[in-house]
């Protein structure tokens, strides 16, 4: 093994461990048998209102996943801003078909109704 990639080899091996080591040692730390107040759901201090196992509508799932799934391509912006001066009127021209894309799947979604709390 060549000698500059010691150190690499050094950091792995310690950042593969640390995480198993901490486990258990917190496994002897911690207690074994938690008292039943201490394996109830906590909401703000006071008892839980319901069952944390209820039903929720699609519409939240909707909603997350078009919240990732816009949030996600919008990250795709960063590298064009950090290069916009390279890029020209070429990378203007591509960011507003990219942004233009977005917008019409957010009208999409919009008429679809996956926005509408009612």
């Amino acid at each position: 093994m060549p000698e500059g990639y010691l150190p690499i080899f050094i950091f792995l091996v310690v950042a593969t461990l640390f995480p198993f080591i901490l486990l258990m040692l917190a496994r002897f730390v911690r207690p074994q048998l938690p008292s039943l107040a201490k394996l109830e759901a906590y909401e703000c201090g006071i008892k839980a209102a319901s069952n944390s196992r209820g039903r929720y509508t699609v519409r939240f799932y909707i909603v997350a996943i078009l919240f990732v799934v816009f949030d996600v391509e919008t990250i795709f912006l960063f590298p064009w801003a950090v290069q916009f001066k390279q890029l020209g009127w070429f990378g203007v021209s591509e960011v507003t078909v990219f942004l233009a894309i977005l917008v019409v799947g957010y009208i999409w979604a919009f008429k679809k109704g996956a926005l509408e709390w009612v």
